[in-house]
């Protein structure tokens, strides 16, 4: 009788009969190991150490040439990063443990000790087409199982930046293990799954589900620096159209936004203004609602295949039986990923959309174009973020293009359906890389908007008992119906000071000395139409102009500079963008950026970018706060928390508590929250 991998041959290869059952699982393990991967190296005079290695039969003498050498954070070329294969080999071993496999208590013992003992194989990064599982890439775990010396791990302690690479013989005797002699089935049983795709679906999934729950909290702080209006989050919305993720979304932005002085609710009332707030604010929880409802099917899928038996064939020894069939197909891994792809990609177009609309001064009402806080003649700060976004999204668009419709027929046919979800899954941790960029991007920007704002009110509060005491010197006696007094006076001011605000939003592209002039001149019209015919109004009506210019514009060059001195926008925003702005502010050290030269009329010592800083290493510092294990995603999941604690939180799709998953990886980089 012939069991497929037992006593026969592979795949389409499995109408061969052997007898030799152990050797044939060696001879499988071995000649799987056919994917690219650089070796470490040191050079010497020489040349390679790898090469003279090579020539060697001495397994230390195999090792020598990679001492002291330490994996870069991120992949090379063609090996998986650590945090992958870790995940691929806690996935693997948990399958393994099932019972269905047919291995003996010392293999799933052995993987284990290697895991607690950091003792990571070097995989190659391509090869897998995840039909009969992840061959290629779960061969190597066998080889290090075994101890071949021409295959490497990395041991040693990453924390004291010891971690090195070295032969598997060596690394195995580092944690005093020995090497495993396969049994039968059990060379099989380690390569014939899926958990490789799994274990990297893990990460992405997870990392995915944080950047949802920022997108969400970017889009309340945009619609605070855009002055938008919560209208558009009214629990009515979802009540008449119950999607889940849009009841969920749409509940969380309305929380974040409570306590916010900057959300409008007289959007509209003014003449020759926008009824409603643009797609990008308006529609964000109808536009969120199902990406949060695919990433949940998502988390389901990828959370049933890791705790799943994926190798064939199985043992069912309650029954005496062996079942040949097809778990190993990782369909849905890539169901998952493409999902997830796709998610990241929708995400992205939102935020990206929100972003240019804040930087753009025809769309962000009343910010500084570029959101600059110096003169516009002089600074162009975000407009190179805005092209950067740009390319950005542009990349999302292509990553989130589908991988499983590109499979081709392999080995002699038999795996003409094979998933790709490796492939997927490795293009979609590529998304989450790209989308925390631009997320990072948009939350440098959105919060120097928000400063902006808070020193825009600053000025009016500033600026607002001046300019009535001038309406009422210079003004009040050339009123038509002056005789009413305080009543006339009152109206004058309110009608100016509309005006001036008004003037103030569609003057922002204007250096202040071309800009107070042209604003206060502007306002001239409202006071002749409210003005007597007397011999002196013209005289008044010029000195209240000069000195209202000359006012307005000391004020603003003295409020801009006392707010860069120590710059709060606390104050006025709501209770997530309070967190998020006080951690980029305090926690990270990203400030309120101007240029590297105070502008005319500052104090010296105003300016609060160091001249050897630029806007991109202020939003490398965010992107690193998301990458290096999620620092930032903390203060996330605190608003997430507060969202749903606060009476107003309606009943949620993602619980908060399945995006705290556990760590599959130490130091897994990307984010662990």
């Amino acid at each position: 009788m012939g069991f497929a991998g037992v006593n026969t041959g592979f795949g389409g290869s499995a109408d061969t009969r052997t007898e030799k059952i152990e050797e044939l699982q060696d001879v499988l393990v071995r000649e799987l190991q056919s994917g690219i991967l650089t070796i470490p190296s040191a050079p010497d005079n020489n040349g390679p150490g790898v090469g003279k290695a090579r020539e060697s039969r001495d397994d230390s003498s195999l090792a020598r040439p990679h001492l002291g050498y330490s994996l870069p954070a991120s992949n090379d070329d063609t090996c998986m990063p650590e945090p992958w294969v870790k995940a691929a080999m806690l996935i693997r071993t948990n399958s393994l443990a099932s019972g269905y496999s047919g291995v003996r208590p010392v293999l799933i013992e052995n993987m284990i000790s290697l895991l607690q003992n950091d003792v990571v194989p070097r995989i190659p990064l391509r090869g897998s087409i995840s039909a009969s599982g992840d061959l290629m890439p779960l061969s190597y775990i066998g080889g290090l199982l075994q101890g071949r010396r021409s295959l490497f791990a990395m041991i040693g302690d990453r924390r004291l930046g010891q971690r090195r690479a070295v032969s598997a013989a060596e690394a195995l005797r580092s944690v005093a293990l020995e090497p495993l002699r396969l049994a039968p089935k059990e060379g099989l049983a380690i390569i014939n799954g899926t958990s490789v795709s799994a274990g990297l679906a893990t990460l992405v999934t997870h990392d995915a589900q944080g950047l949802a729950v920022l997108a969400q909290i970017l889009t309340a702080m945009s619609v605070e620096a855009l002055s938008g209006t919560a209208e558009s989050f009214d629990p009515m919305f979802a009540h008449v159209r119950p999607h889940p993720g849009q009841v969920e979304s749409s509940s969380n932005i309305r929380s974040f936004l409570h306590g916010s002085a900057l959300v409008n609710v007289d959007r509209g009332l003014e003449e020759g203004s926008l009824r409603q707030d643009r797609y990008s604010l308006r529609t964000a929880a109808q536009w969120l609602g199902p990406v949060l409802e695919d990433l949940l099917l998502a988390f389901k899928q990828v959370t049933i295949e890791c705790n799943s038996v994926t190798d064939n064939p199985l043992v069912d020894v309650s029954n005496s039986r062996m079942l040949h069939g097809g778990n190993f197909q990782a369909m849905a891994i890539t169901s998952a990923m493409e999902k997830t792809k796709l998610a990241l990609q929708t995400i992205g177009q939102m935020l990206y959309a929100q972003c240019t609309e804040l930087i753009n001064p025809k769309t962000n009402y009343g910010l500084p174009p570029n959101l600059v806080a110096d003169d516009p003649s002089a600074s162009f700060l975000m407009k190179p973020l805005d092209i950067m976004i740009a390319a950005l999204q542009s990349e999302l668009g292509f990553l989130a293009n589908p991988v499983g419709t590109h499979v081709q027929s392999a080995e002699m046919g038999n795996q003409a359906l094979n998933s790709l979800a490796l492939i997927s899954a490795r293009y979609c941790h590529e998304a989450v890389a790209v989308l925390s960029q631009l997320a990072s991007a948009h939350l440098v920007a959105v919060c120097q908007a928000l400063d902006l704002r808070a020193m825009h009110l600053r000025y009016l509060d500033a600026l607002k008992p001046a300019f009535r005491d001038l309406v009422t010197t210079h003004l009040t006696p050339i009123l038509a119906d002056h005789g009413n007094g305080d009543t006339a006076t009152t109206a004058l001011h309110h009608r100016l000071w509309a005006a001036f605000g008004k003037m103030m939003d569609q003057t922002t592209t204007l250096d202040p000395i071309q800009r107070f002039p042209f604003v206060i001149q502007s306002l001239q019209p409202i006071v002749l139409s409210l003005a007597s015919a007397r011999p002196d109004t013209v005289t008044r009506l010029r000195d209240w102009t000069a000195q209202c210019t000359a006012t307005a514009s000391e004020t603003f060059a003295q409020n801009r500079a006392t707010y860069a001195r120590h710059p709060d926008a606390t104050g006025v925003v709501g209770a997530a963008a309070r967190r998020m702005y006080t951690f980029l502010r305090q926690e990270l050290g990203v400030p309120f950026i101007r240029s590297t030269k105070a502008a005319e009329g500052d104090e010296p010592g105003t300016s609060t970018v160091p001249e050897d800083r630029t806007v991109g290493s202020y939003i490398t510092v965010v992107y690193n706060a998301i990458r290096d294990g999620g620092t930032l995603y903390k203060p996330a999941m605190e608003c997430l928390a507060e969202a749903t604690a606060s009476p107003a939180a309606t009943r949620r799709t993602i619980p908060a508590s399945e995006l705290e998953k556990v760590d599959l990886a130490q130091n897994h980089n990307p984010s662990i929250l």
